[in-house]
């Protein structure tokens, strides 16, 4: 039997020793952080923080932009009292389906936290990330047109060229149409308080003159007393109720209260 030659033993061992080192190396350890990251294993950025710090100023009644979300708009109004929110509710939600138990669930708990904290700065609801986000979003509008409107109030000295009450401001809100016919409202705004409601366009003709020559003063009355848009429709107007309530605070948002 001929036996190996020296070289050729030589050459083997040296190849032998090169894969043992190529092994070594391929099995460099995965929780590398530069391999994680090469990988795409990581971490997420953290989630920005809300913007919402702001308070609101001023009174009155004021709505905030429609927030526009994946399951459909959040819309929020605001009640302020001497720089205080005092009320906060949805006016628009998604619905329908899935979305009407995710909006009765939520919607109650961001209104309680949106008078809590004085601010846009509050916690996302579990399981309603996107109405949360729309709401907190709409909620920083409201805050926003109530500084500008105080803002505004203060800028003109709040008082008439004598140095006396504040002045009044006339404002008409934008026509509400109705099964009957339009209903728009004329509203007349002092130191933060409704002075005078009237109903500049009603329905008409037959059955409807009667309806709103018993409603429409009931409801300018009530617009008066209760200082905003929350007034109870009259009995037997429904529709012009609605309409009325509509314009009305259309009126009170171009007021700023």
């Amino acid at each position: 039997m001929r036996k190996s030659h020296p070289i050729r033993r030589f050459v083997l061992a040296g190849a032998a020793t090169v894969s043992g080192i190529v092994l070594l190396l391929s099995l460099k350890p995965a929780t590398d952080p530069a391999s994680a990251q090469a990988a795409g294993g990581a971490a997420p950025p953290a989630a920005a923080s809300p913007q919402g710090g702001a308070q609101a100023a001023g009174s009155g009644t004021v709505t905030g932009d429609a927030a526009r979300t994946q399951y459909g708009a959040v819309q929020v109004r605001l009640t302020v009292a001497n720089g205080k929110i005092t009320k906060a509710e949805a006016v628009q939600a998604p619905k329908g389906g899935q979305s009407d138990q995710v909006t009765a669930n939520a919607v109650p708990k961001l209104n309680q936290a949106a008078v809590a904290a004085q601010s846009a700065d509050i916690d996302a609801v579990s399981g309603a990330t996107y109405t949360s986000t729309g709401y907190k979003q709409s909620l920083q509008s409201a805050i926003d047109k109530a500084n500008a409107a105080a803002g505004a109030s203060q800028g003109s000295g709040g008082q008439d060229a004598g140095g006396g009450a504040a002045q009044a401001r006339t404002v008409t809100g934008a026509v509400a149409q109705t099964q009957y016919g339009p209903v728009q409202v004329r509203v007349t705004v002092s130191g933060g308080k409704i002075t005078k409601a009237e109903a500049v366009k009603a329905p008409s003709g037959g059955q409807s003159t009667n309806i709103t020559a018993n409603a429409v003063p009931k409801l300018n009355q009530a617009a008066v007393a209760a200082g905003s848009a929350e007034i109870d429709a009259v009995s037997g107007a429904t529709y012009t109720s609605a309409g009325y309530k509509e314009s009305l605070q259309s009126a009170l948002d171009q007021a700023g209260g």
